[in-house]
């Protein structure tokens, strides 16, 4: 009886089993920061009017705080609140995002780029934590390794009791490749003008919702 294995066998029967692939060992990219969730507060999200969660940032980062009033009512908060979580506020200021998830969640990872074609620049994040209230809406993005800044940034929308809406915009960051950390003390200049041009867009879709 012929061996099935053997030259002798059926057509291709004698072509050795090809060896099994190796396991992927390549890691998915880390986050390129050891406190991960440091712009969450203590307990819960920012209160009410509050511009900065209640425990401090890390020390060693230059820290980001801005506020934007977005608006008056229950209607302006849902309309802000969804802007940010379902990246209209980043598309919107101009920015592409390409995200696993439709909306803000914890693990969900995400490129925010600029440019178009071969020039596309995209920055690798993961959402750190996201949370979704009657009064207080938001989530926050760490960055992986890849990144040009190593940090953590929040976007919240808060309601106050007295109907007054505003977005608040909370980061800590630095420098992780050579040409950011040349660029100096221009960095910290663009990522505050670009809260305050994501505060205009969350305010501008508010208006338009």
């Amino acid at each position: 009886m012929t061996s099935p294995t053997s030259p002798a066998g059926p057509a291709g029967a004698g072509r050795a089993c090809p060896p099994p692939r190796p396991p992927d060992t390549r890691r998915p990219p880390a986050f390129s920061y050891p406190e991960v969730g440091a712009t969450a507060p203590a307990e819960g999200l920012p209160s009410a009017g509050a511009a900065a969660p209640s425990k401090g940032l890390p020390s060693g980062y230059a820290h980001l705080r801005h506020r934007t009033f977005v608006g008056r009512g229950r209607d302006v908060f849902d309309a802000a609140a969804a802007a940010v979580t379902t990246w209209r506020m980043h598309r919107e200021s101009g920015a592409r995002v390409h995200a696993e998830a439709e909306r803000a969640a914890p693990g969900a990872r995400l490129r925010v780029a600029v440019g178009v074609g071969r020039l596309e620049y995209a920055v690798p994040c993961e959402v750190v934590w996201a949370a979704y209230g009657g009064t207080r809406t938001g989530f926050a993005y760490g960055t992986l390794e890849g990144h040009p800044e190593s940090g953590e940034e929040s976007f919240v929308v808060t309601l106050d009791p007295d109907g007054s809406v505003w977005f608040t915009v909370t980061a800590f960051s630095r420098p992780a490749r050579w040409y950011t950390r040349a660029a100096g003390p221009v960095v910290p200049v663009l990522q505050r003008w670009y809260a305050r041009r994501l505060g205009c867009a969350v305010r501008r879709l508010a208006k338009n919702r």
